[in-house]
């Protein structure tokens, strides 16, 4: 398999992206909805806000490298080409994706920096982007919840609309970004 995208199927870089991008949503929604059971200030709750600050952080960087891929790599062709409406709505889908991938991860970095917390990525402690400020720590943790759950939505609806494709449209769409068994 080729590592850059051609006309007919994704490369490997972009596959693996997009799978690693899957696998980081999920250890990310994983790591903020399971500290629930831990009760608040324990050592496995603050362990995976910590977990869930850095692999979000780590989203947002990957998320560049894949704008990067996406602008400067062919997108592959779909045989049969679907309608013109499908098309739109896979660029639309594409877009809040990325702006996904992009926001959620500024909004937590400007929510620990509003909250006057360390904003730490793997040993690092990173900048604080804002000054502290409760009422705007408020505003902003308020936008991300909103923008996680908006997220379950986009992530579930990207899956559901490749295996419509997949089973009953029948065209290529999720073969191409399977790796190939060549």
């Amino acid at each position: 398999m080729r590592w850059r995208n051609s006309t007919d199927r994704y490369g490997s870089l972009s596959i693996g992206l997009h799978w690693l991008m899957l696998l980081l949503f999920v250890a990310v929604y994983a790591c903020i909805e399971l500290r629930g059971y831990f009760p608040k200030g324990s050592d496995p709750r603050e362990a995976l806000k910590t977990w869930h600050f850095m692999l979000g952080l780590t989203v947002f960087v990957l998320a560049w490298l894949r704008l990067l891929v996406h602008v400067t790599s062919p997108v592959p062709r779909i045989e049969p080409d679907p309608p013109r409406w499908q098309k739109l709505s896979a660029r639309l889908m594409h877009a809040a994706l990325y702006a996904l991938m992009l926001a959620m991860p500024l909004a937590g970095w400007l929510l620990l920096s509003a909250a006057g917390k360390p904003i730490p990525f793997f040993g690092l402690q990173l900048p604080a982007l804002i000054g502290a400020s409760k009422s705007l720590a408020d505003v902003i943790k308020e936008i991300h919840e909103i923008g996680g759950t908006v997220g379950y939505f986009l992530i579930g609806l990207h899956a559901a609309a490749a295996l419509f494709h997949h089973y009953f449209v029948r065209d290529d769409t999720l073969r191409r970004m399977l790796p190939s068994r060549d």
